[in-house]
């Protein structure tokens, strides 16, 4: 089978450095790829691990796994549903560290149903970004407060896919985002334009806060249930393509790579903050809009307007 390519030699096990006193938070955390990587960070010896998803009972599994293999790591679950504003804002109370190091934005959905979160936006971007949006918001201070700590190394990775290609031309159709994009194209749009602002979400990110090494990653396309879940047809789609491309679908180990590195194992000196990244490690080429600064503003501003009216 084809190797990953970029960093293949990654060991999550022996490339994390320690995460002694570090505290952790991760949405998505309770299976899949963000139950991986509470696993690999759990054996560093961080302080806290704070994870938020939505199944109460899939935490407290893993919150058993994890006691068995590090019991002096506190964990916390974070009952949240990134689709609606107010329950991230709620949820986002939970956390009460005085200090926060890395944020994994995990969480997601691809290919669901057409859809209006109860905030009466599309799904995927509503999910995708507005949730995570609202979580960044509501932890930047924090964020903030803990890089004045000494040798801090503050990071916030947010995981998009190569999917954000698939997007209308001008990268968000603002003036249907309050309907369910069920016409036409819109349809085919729908997941890669939420992909497209969880990646440039995080260039603004970085030129508005410089303190914060903030990346987005493409995790590879990975047998999780995102893959697993699609109808038949859709998942022959997406083993083909990997094939005619030379590439695999990639187990959860491996999928949780290339999140892994950007968020512990790579050195700070070696991240281009505001960076894309494919597995493992390599920068990825991005077109036109998607390094429009002019574009980042108008997203930035859009979504800073939407979380101001869910205060």
């Amino acid at each position: 089978m084809p190797a990953l390519s970029g960093l293949a030699d990654f060991d999550p096990q022996k490339d994390i450095p320690s995460l002694e006193g570090k505290v952790i938070f991760i949405t998505g955390g309770t299976a899949g790829l963000g139950a991986q990587y509470v696993k690999a960070f759990a054996q560093h010896n961080p302080a806290h691990i704070y994870f938020s998803g939505r199944n109460a009972e899939a935490a407290e599994s893993l919150i058993s796994q994890i006691q068995q293999i590090a019991p002096s790591v506190s964990m916390t679950f974070v009952k949240m549903d990134l689709s609606s504003l107010v329950s991230v804002k709620n949820a986002s109370r939970l956390f009460t560290s005085d200090r926060l190091d890395i944020l994994v934005c995990n969480a997601g959905i691809m290919d669901h149903p057409p859809a209006l979160s109860v905030d009466g936006f599309e799904i995927h971007f509503a999910t995708n970004h507005l949730g995570h949006s609202m979580l960044i918001r509501k932890l930047l201070p924090t964020l903030l407060a803990t890089v004045k700590k000494p040798g801090a190394d503050v990071r916030i990775v947010i995981l998009t896919s190569v999917g954000w290609r698939v997007r209308p031309s001008d990268g968000v159709t603002y003036n249907t985002l309050k309907t369910k994009q069920e016409n036409g194209l819109a349809s085919l749009y729908r997941y890669g334009q939420s992909k497209l602002a969880n990646l440039v979400y995080a260039k603004e990110l970085a030129r508005r806060y410089p303190g914060i090494t903030t990346v987005s990653v493409h995790p590879g396309t990975v047998a999780t249930d995102l893959v697993l879940k699609l109808r038949p047809l859709q998942r022959r789609i997406v083993y083909i393509s990997q094939f005619v491309q030379g590439k695999r679908v990639l187990t959860e180990a491996e999928g949780a790579l290339n999140p892994l590195w950007a968020a512990a194992g790579a050195d700070k000196k070696r991240l281009e903050n505001g960076g894309y990244y494919e597995p493992v490690g390599v920068l990825g080429k991005l077109d036109a809009v998607a390094t429009d600064v002019k574009f980042a503003r108008q997203l930035w501003e859009y979504t800073q307007e939407v979380l101001d009216k869910s205060e």
